[in-house]
Parts: structure tokens; C-alpha cells; sequence
């Protein structure tokens, strides 16, 4: 059994036998993007300032991400050696600038509880983003490049032997955790750096399903009745690994996400209920 998750044993044939036929991340990745009105999203953050509590924009993006995975457990599970995993842990993976120079960054993860708060993930990413920029060295993955680096011709045979090792299940914990390669999400914000949204690869390497961009504000062309609006909107662009989940089950699930950024204050609360892996 993988350190990071179960085996799903029984479950659709379709999804048995199609990590079988797309054996790589690349074959099966799907792409959408989810225009997210802005002005919830802006009031809530606006009204909580008043408050004295400042919450970031990335934090609601996760949070309603963390909510509705709580709701729609296959969200979180993985594909490795053509097999199915149900994820035993939450890890969301993102980059932060040093210093805010622009060609310089590191990545790391941060690990959430189904249960957290909007101000719970919000105190996590700011203690990450402070940890990162501020206590550098203690970022495994910048560990771990380090020793892959440090003597000439490792890197070749080091990458091999990690690769192997997670192919059959072997890789220890301990390199699971620095990886940047192995989690629940992938994050980006290229909105702080003015720059549009993208479709992010998913990695072949490691178990990452689900990649999320978040890009510059755009207005949308929306009818609302008999009137055509322009709203003012947050692009998502969202990379899926399609051999986890169906694609009507990614359809309801991001249609809830939308739900959760529409009425950011329903994430003040834990849920009612954190629903397992329904072939755990």
C-alpha cells in the first residue's frame, strides 16, 4: 500500500481499465475555464477588512476548492502505475516569489483538514508564504533539488530511482512530503504578476490531478433574462486528470465550487459533514 493513499479496488470498469489505455497525465488531461464573478468575492473580502480581518483572494479560491472537496471526495484521488488512489492526506501545492523577484521562486505544499475554515486557510497560506520567503531552507523541495544537484551525474540516476520507487508504491513519506510533484491541487495566482490565465500540465512524474491558474480580471458577455450583462470575472483555468472522475461528476463538483465563491460567508463554518471515498 502507497504511503499517500488507498487502492480503489472496485469502481466503474471504464475507470479500471482507462489508466490502462492513457498510462500518461499528459494523455488525459482536460481542460476548462470557470469565469468566477468577482464583486461576491471583492464585498466579502472589502466587508471582512472592516472587520479587521484581512482575507486574500487565493484564500477563497482554496477554500471553496477544500469545501467542495469535502463534498466530492474522488476530487482527491490519483492515477500512478495505471492504478487508482484514493489520497489519504490534502496537499496543495504552490509557488511563491522570493523577495518578489519575478524569475526566482520556490514551491513547497501546504496541508489542509476538510474541516478548515476560510480563516483557517487563510492563517495556513500566510504562515507558508512567510516560511517560504522568509526561512527558505526549510523548504523540502529546495532540500531535496539540493542533494539531487550536489554531485555531478546524480541527478540522472537519482531521478530514476524516484521514479521507480513511486511506480510500485515504494517511495517513503518522507520524500512524499518534499515533493512538489505528489498533491491534492496545484495553485497559481499569475494574477499578481498581471499575467492571464493558463491551462498548467499536471506532471507525468508524481500525483498531481487537478491544476488551477488563476488569471488577470476579465469582463464576460453573460445573458441574464432578456438583457445581456458584462460582468467583471476572475478567470480559472482548471487541468483534470479525466481517468479519476467522470466528467459529470467534475461538471456538479465545480458547479458547487462556483456556488461556495458565490457566498464566500458559507466557509466561515466547517461542513456539516466530510464525505468519504465512496469505494474506500
Amino acid at each position: 500500500m502507497r504511503a499517500d493513499g488507498k487502492k480503489i479496488k472496485k469502481t466503474d470498469p471504464m475507470y479500471l481499465i482507462a489508466p490502462y489505455i492513457m498510462k500518461q497525465r499528459s494523455d488525459s488531461m482536460n481542460m476548462i475555464t470557470l469565469d468566477i464573478p468577482i464583486d461576491p468575492i471583492q464585498s466579502y473580502i472589502n466587508a471582512k477588512r472592516k472587520e479587521g480581518i484581512s482575507i486574500s483572494h487565493m484564500a477563497v479560491i482554496l477554500s471553496a476548492y477544500l469545501r467542495t472537496a469535502a463534498e466530492f471526495p474522488m476530487l482527491n484521488r490519483f492515477v500512478v502505475n495505471s492504478k487508482i488512489y484514493a489520497r489519504n492526506e490534502f496537499a496543495v501545492g504552490m509557488v511563491v516569489l522570493k523577495g518578489g523577484v519575478l524569475d526566482h521562486g520556490t514551491m513547497s505544499k501546504m496541508y489542509f483538514d476538510p474541516k478548515n475554515t476560510i480563516f483557517e486557510v487563510n492563517d495556513i497560506i500566510n504562515k507558508y508564504v512567510d516560511d517560504n520567503r522568509n526561512n527558505p531552507e526549510s523548504n523540502g523541495t529546495e532540500k531535496i533539488m539540493k542533494i539531487l544537484l550536489a554531485i555531478p551525474g546524480v541527478m540522472p540516476l537519482g531521478v530514476a530511482i524516484l521514479r521507480g520507487l513511486d511506480r510500485f508504491g515504494l517511495l517513503p513519506k518522507a520524500v512524499i512530503d518534499m515533493s512538489p510533484f505528489h498533491m491534492s491541487l496545484g495553485i497559481t495566482n499569475l494574477a499578481s504578476i498581471r499575467t492571464n490565465h493558463i491551462f498548467h500540465h499536471c506532471y507525468n512524474f508524481g500525483t498531481t490531478s487537478i491544476f488551477i491558474a488563476m488569471g488577470n480580471l476579465r469582463d464576460v458577455v453573460k445573458k441574464k433574462g432578456d438583457e445581456i450583462i458584462v460582468e467583471r470575472c476572475m478567470p480559472l483555468g482548471v487541468t483534470m486528470d479525466e481517468r479519476i472522475c467522470s466528467g459529470s461528476y467534475f461538471a456538479v463538483a465545480f458547479r458547487k465550487m462556483k456556488y461556495y465563491l458565490k457566498n464566500p460567508e458559507l466557509l466561515e463554518t466547517p461542513p456539516e459533514k466530510v464525505i468519504e471515498d465512496p469505494e474506500i
